[in-house]
């Protein structure tokens, strides 16, 4: 921070002292909440060496958990992705009644708890549930399996794609779309050619922490799927089944892997911010509409 201008009445945090205090406050709890936690579950992982570690994750239970996580990411997150990328779309490029309300509605997952939306999945797909009777006599199953635990993975991460869509495109504005589209370029051309090339570290962003809450989602998941262990239990689920059996080195083991993913979530994160994504870095776009619209229309003609 910069010294005070002379004159002026001194800021807040202009003392040397102060921002030393401040600093040393915020590693402090860095290193208490973020750091240490991390360092814990390593060491415990390993505390009983790499053959312990090894088998515990070789475990048929484990792997089990650690294959239904990832179907899980595999189906929810390009289905999120579609969906936030055309809501985006639809937000920032139409004008509709409605359109508040729409963004209204896709911020609902981050104001609910997920233990309360995996009830709420109970009381509509649950055999005492709106449609549990219909698809019980078609024997369709939904709860305690795959579908339910993607529905409610789904749900819980429908925004995050989305809320960084639509800041960027509403900053970008529609002067390269109707360029573009005056100039001839279809709908999918100039989304394809257009739009996709100023959103894309944006959508990768999404993406990336969209799959990183998939995979360690954990409140909504547990009541749809029934805790049925090497059936129904994520990663996540998992972890929480062997603490409560005392398999303390399991438990860590497992839990390594999802702070192996959150590292390297982390690590993406910081790599898209520096290629323009996340909220920091957004600016308009400084790409030549027209320019971009002919290469749309040169791919219409051709």
């Amino acid at each position: 921070m910069s010294a005070p201008v002379k004159g002026r009445p001194p800021r807040v945090g202009d003392a040397p002292a102060f921002r030393r205090a401040l600093i040393g406050v915020v590693l402090t709890l860095v290193a208490i909440v973020i750091i240490a936690p991390l360092v814990i579950i390593g060491y415990q992982a390993f505390s009983q060496g790499l053959k312990v570690y090894a088998e515990a994750i070789a475990h048929p239970d484990t792997l089990h958990a650690i294959g239904l996580t990832v179907i899980t990411a595999l189906i929810a997150v390009p289905i999120n992705t579609a969906f936030g990328v055309a809501a985006a779309w639809a937000i920032t490029k139409f004008d509709f009644w409605g359109r508040r309300f729409l963004l209204v509605v896709i911020e609902i997952p981050f104001s609910i708890s997920p233990i309360v939306a995996g009830v709420a999945y109970l009381f509509v797909y649950g055999l005492q549930g709106l449609f549990g009777p219909a698809l019980e006599s078609a024997d369709i199953k939904i709860l305690f399996a795959l579908p339910g635990i993607v529905l409610a993975s789904m749900f819980v991460t429908a925004p995050f794609v989305a809320r960084e869509l639509i800041p960027l495109m509403q900053a970008q504005g529609r002067d390269l779309e109707e360029a573009a589209t005056s100039l001839g370029a279809s709908g999918w051309r100039t989304f394809f050619f257009v739009t996709l090339p100023n959103i894309r570290w944006a959508l990768l962003y999404g993406v990336v922490l969209c799959n990183a809450r998939v995979m360690g989602e954990f409140g909504a998941v547990s009541v749809v799927s029934g805790n049925i262990r090497g059936q129904t239990n994520t990663l996540p689920l998992h972890i929480e089944l062997l603490y409560h059996d005392y398999q303390t080195s399991g438990a860590f083991a497992a839990a390594s892997i999802l702070a192996l993913l959150a590292v390297v979530t982390l690590v993406a994160k910081v790599l898209l911010e520096r290629h323009g994504a996340g909220r920091a870095r957004r600016r308009p776009a400084l790409a030549a509409p027209v320019a971009a619209a002919k290469t749309a229309s040169a791919e219409v003609s051709s």
